[in-house]
């Protein structure tokens, strides 16, 4: 495919819902260690009542063997919610529109387990309101400086501060929570055309901030000159598995 061709397959894949299956063949990226999903399909088939946080289109969600008796899930973005309630209606999964940093729409102690996948923020005061007293909160996160490869690519050297894991349990413990498991990946990804990281890039809308084709559209072609040359563009991303307690009795 020539350079324009795509450009014009990367701009063309729609970006709603967080079903990344268009990528196969296309891009590659290591799984981290401890097995989100298989966590997560645990944690829910032991609680009672659960919510998951940002849950994009549900697909992470939906792919629990067993739903508790009371599943809810917020997004944030709205034509996500839609997508999210048709993938989540056979589980029976109430999903609400709120956005990440608002104040979740349910009384105190609601939930045994509270997940999130990807969050772009931590609500660590609501996230311990709604936790019944032994509940969780599991959740995997973007470790800072995720896919800097690509990133500063295009926008040069970034600073990332002085952020590490340990912040996530200073937040946690800031609000009564007790981190039980704090596990840190750096994860290898290759990206193999030039439609791939478009796509990408206009999906995860952090990595570039106001990422356009015509803007960026030099950098786009030397990239793909990179890709003919080298067969892949390498990337790493970041992941932080992050399992916190509220204090008290287990459910159950």
């Amino acid at each position: 495919m020539t350079f324009e061709d795509q450009l014009a397959e990367g701009e063309a894949v729609p970006v709603e819902g967080w079903d990344f299956s268009w990528f196969e063949g296309r891009a590659t990226e290591e799984r981290p260690p401890w097995g989100y999903s298989r966590l997560l399909g645990e944690r829910m088939a032991a609680a009672a009542a659960g919510l998951d946080l940002q849950t994009g289109g549900g697909e992470v969600l939906a792919g629990i063997p067993k739903p508790p008796q009371v599943l809810a899930a917020t997004e944030g973005w709205p034509p996500n919610v839609e997508v999210a309630r048709k993938t989540l209606a056979p589980l029976g999964g109430q999903v609400v529109e709120a956005e990440y940093d608002a104040p979740l729409p349910f009384p105190d102690e609601s939930f045994d387990l509270v997940s999130s996948r990807h969050p772009i923020a931590n609500p660590w005061r609501e996230i311990a309101r709604v936790l019944r007293p032994g509940g969780t909160f599991l959740s995997q996160q973007i470790g800072a400086g995720t896919v800097r490869e690509l990133k500063e690519f295009f926008l040069g050297p970034q600073d990332y501060g002085d952020w590490t894991p340990d912040v996530l349990r200073v937040e946690a413990e800031a609000v009564g929570l007790r981190v039980e498991r704090l596990e840190p990946a750096k994860l290898r990804m290759e990206f193999f055309d030039l439609a791939a990281v478009v796509h990408f890039l206009r999906k995860v809308i952090w990595i570039v901030p106001g990422f356009e084709v015509r803007k960026y559209r030099d950098e786009l072609a030397e990239l793909h000159r990179m890709i003919e040359t080298d067969g892949k563009f390498v990337a790493h991303s970041r992941r932080v598995l992050v399992e916190a307690v509220k204090p008290g009795h287990t459910f159950g």
